[in-house]
């Protein structure tokens, strides 16, 4: 099938772009039917403030084993032992 680059445009920012021959090509290939609703620079912008979202708080803590200052992604416990990234792998180490 023969594909020619068709403008489209942008339902964030309103600007045209181009839905080149090869983009069209690598949709069809992967099962893809619609057509991209948004720009390059918006599908960037959009994709990095969903990554912001999904990054994990990190939680400042003191190595219960070295006594180094460390971050850990969770929420730490008082009851329970928390380890640097270097004496949690040399306990896994030795178990």
């Amino acid at each position: 099938m023969a594909y020619e680059n068709i403008t489209l445009q942008c339902a964030d920012c309103g600007c045209d772009f181009e839905f080149t021959e090869g983009e069209q090509e690598f949709y069809a290939e992967k099962g893809l039917t619609n057509t991209p609703k948004r720009c390059t620079e918006c599908r960037s912008n959009r994709k990095r403030m969903s990554n912001k979202k999904t990054q994990r708080q990190m939680h400042d803590v003191i190595c219960s084993q070295c006594k180094c200052e460390t971050q850990v992604p969770f929420k730490p416990s008082e009851d329970k032992p928390v380890f640097c990234k270097e004496c949690f792998n040399n306990l896994k180490v030795h178990v």
